[in-house]
C-alpha cells in the first residue's frame, strides 16, 4: 500500500517543501552533498512527494528532468570523499608513487640496490594508512576488539613480507626482520611516544593506568615465555646436547611453536572474555560514566569503505613485498650493508610505520595508555603470534624454519625485555626514559652492523 503526502501549493511557494526534503540529505566536509547511511534515512524510496494537481515526485525518478537518480550520485561521492580522505589527507602518502617505481626499475633495469630502496619507501604509507583504516573500521568493532585489529593488521606488513621470504628460502631474513620488529617496537616506537609525550607534558609525569599496568604485566609475562621459547633450541644448539643433532632442535621449536600459538589463543580469550574489566580502556571507562571527552569524534569512512581499503592495502603491501624479498641480497652487496642489518634495522622501520606514527600521536594526546598498548602489544604478537605461525608455515612449505635465533640475537631479545620491564614497573613515564630507550635502540643498530652472522 502506498503511502503518500499530499502538499498545499502554498506551502510550496513559502519553501517549506524544501524544509521537508532537507532530512534525506548532509553535506560532507567539503560543501557537497551526499545521502545519509540507510539507517538515517526519514523516508524510504517507497514514499512519493505529489502536489494535489497530481503533479509526483518521487525519489527514483525525477519531475521533468529536474533530479538526478540519488544512488549514482550518491556513490560517485563517497568514492571521491573516501579516496580524498585516505590518499590525499596524509603527507607520507607523497612517497606511495614509489612502489610502482620500484617495479618499473626492476622491470627496466633490474638494479635491485634502488628496487628494495624503492620498495622501502612505497611500503611505508601503505603500512601507515593500514593502520589508519584499522582505526576507522574500530569506531565499528569498539575500543578493545579494535585494539586487536590494530595490531593484527598493524603486523600484517611483517607477515606478508615474512612469507614471501620463506617461499624463497631465506629463512634467515625472516628470523631477523621478526626479531628487529620487536626490538623496534620495544625500543625505538616505545621510546619515541615516551620522548615525544614527556616533552609536550613536560611539567607533569605521564602515569600508567592501573589496568594497562595489569595488562602490560601480563604481556611481559608472554614476552619471556617467548624468549624461553627462543632460547632453548639456541643453547640445545650450541651446547652440543641434542639427541638427534640438527634434528632435536628443529622438532623442539615445533613443539613450542604450537605451544606459544595455544597460549596466545589463551591470552585473547583472556583478554576478551574472562578478564575483560582489566583492559577495558580510559575512553570506554569515561564513556561508561558519562564524561567522555572524546564524544565528538566519528570516523572519516564507513565500516564497507574501511574493509575494503584495508583489503586494497594488503594486496599492494603483497606485490611490494616480492619486490623488496628479492631486491635483499642484491642491496646487501651494492651498499656494502651485513643483510642482518638490513633485516633487523631497517625492515622493521617499515612494518612498524604505522605503530610508530599511532603510539607518537597518542602519547601527544597525554593517551599513554593507548600508546603503551600499541606498542607492547604489537611486540607480544609477533612473539607469541608472528613468530611461530612462521614455524609452523614453514613446515607445511617444507622450510626448516625454527626458533633457533643464534645466541646474539636471542641475548639481545632477552636484555631487551628485561630493560622495558624495568622501565614500565613504576607505572610512569617521561621524557628521560623516553631518550633511554631510544639510545638503547641505538646501541642495538649500532651492533648489528658491526655483527657478523654466523649462518649468512
Amino acid at each position: 500500500m502506498e503511502t503518500r503526502i499530499e502538499v498545499n501549493p502554498t506551502l510550496i511557494a513559502s519553501g517549506l517543501l524544501d524544509d521537508l526534503s532537507k532530512p534525506c540529505k548532509m553535506e560532507s566536509s567539503n560543501g557537497i552533498p551526499m545521502l545519509k547511511s540507510e539507517d538515517e534515512v526519514f523516508f524510504g524510496p517507497e514514499i512519493n512527494f505529489h502536489q494535489s494537481e497530481s503533479t509526483l515526485v518521487d525519489v527514483h525518478g525525477s519531475h521533468s528532468g529536474d533530479l538526478q537518480t540519488v544512488p549514482h550520485e550518491t556513490l560517485a561521492v563517497i568514492i571521491y570523499r573516501s579516496i580524498r580522505v585516505v590518499v590525499f589527507s596524509n603527507r607520507l602518502n607523497l612517497l606511495i608513487p614509489f612502489g610502482p617505481l620500484a617495479i618499473l626499475v626492476q622491470k627496466l633495469t633490474g638494479h635491485t640496490g634502488w628496487v628494495f630502496a624503492l620498495s622501502l619507501l612505497g611500503i611505508m604509507p601503505l603500512a601507515e594508512r593500514l593502520g589508519y583504516a584499522t582505526e576507522q573500521l574500530a569506531f565499528f568493532t569498539g575500543d578493545t576488539v579494535g585494539g586487536l585489529l590494530n595490531a593484527t593488521f598493524g603486523n600484517a606488513t611483517e607477515l606478508i613480507i615474512s612469507i614471501y621470504a620463506l617461499k624463497s628460502g631465506m629463512i634467515r631474513v625472516v628470523q631477523l626482520s621478526l626479531l628487529g620488529s620487536i626490538l623496534s617496537n620495544m625500543l625505538l616506537v616505545l621510546g619515541c611516544a615516551f620522548l615525544s609525550g614527556g616533552i609536550v607534558f613536560h611539567k607533569k609525569e605521564q602515569l600508567i593506568q592501573f589496568s594497562m599496568q595489569a595488562s602490560a604485566s601480563v604481556n611481559a609475562g608472554l614476552l619471556l615465555m617467548a624468549v624461553m621459547g627462543i632460547l632453548f633450541p639456541a643453547v640445545l644448539y650450541y651446547t652440543r646436547t641434542e639427541v638427534h643433532f640438527g634434528k632435536s632442535e628443529l622438532a623442539l621449536s615445533r613443539f613450542s611453536s604450537c605451544i606459544m600459538l595455544v597460549a596466545y589463543a589463551a591470552y585473547l580469550f583472556f583478554q576478551l572474555k574472562s578478564e575483560r574489566s582489566l583492559y577495558v580502556s580510559v575512553n570506554e571507562e569515561e564513556g561508561q560514566n558519562g564524561n567522555n571527552s572524546n564524544e565528538d569524534e566519528s570516523p572519516d569512512i564507513s565500516k564497507w569503505e574501511s574493509i575494503i581499503w584495508l583489503l586494497v592495502m594488503t594486496a599492494w603491501i603483497s606485490i611490494l613485498s616480492e619486490y623488496l624479498v628479492g631486491a635483499i641480497q642484491g642491496a646487501s652487496t651494492a651498499w656494502n650493508i651485513p643483510i642482518a642489518f638490513i633485516s633487523v634495522i631497517l625492515l622493521p622501520l617499515v612494518g612498524n610505520a604505522a605503530e610508530h606514527a599511532s603510539a607518537i600521536m597518542f602519547a601527544m594526546k597525554d593517551k599513554l595508555d593507548i600508546s603503551l598498548g600499541v606498542a607492547i602489544g604489537s611486540s607480544t604478537q609477533i612473539s607469541m603470534f608472528v613468530i611461530p605461525f612462521c614455524v609452523v608455515i614453514g613446515w607445511i612449505m617444507g622450510q626448516p624454519m625454527d626458533l633457533n635465533f643464534q645466541l646474539f640475537e636471542t641475548a639481545v631479545l632477552f636484555l631487551t625485555v628485561i630493560v622495558v620491564a624495568f622501565m614500565l614497573q613504576e607505572g610512569t613515564a617521561n621524557y628521560f626514559k623516553g631518550l633511554m630507550l631510544v639510545l638503547c635502540y641505538l646501541i642495538v643498530a649500532a651492533s648489528f652492523y658491526v655483527h657478523v652472522d654466523s649462518i649468512q
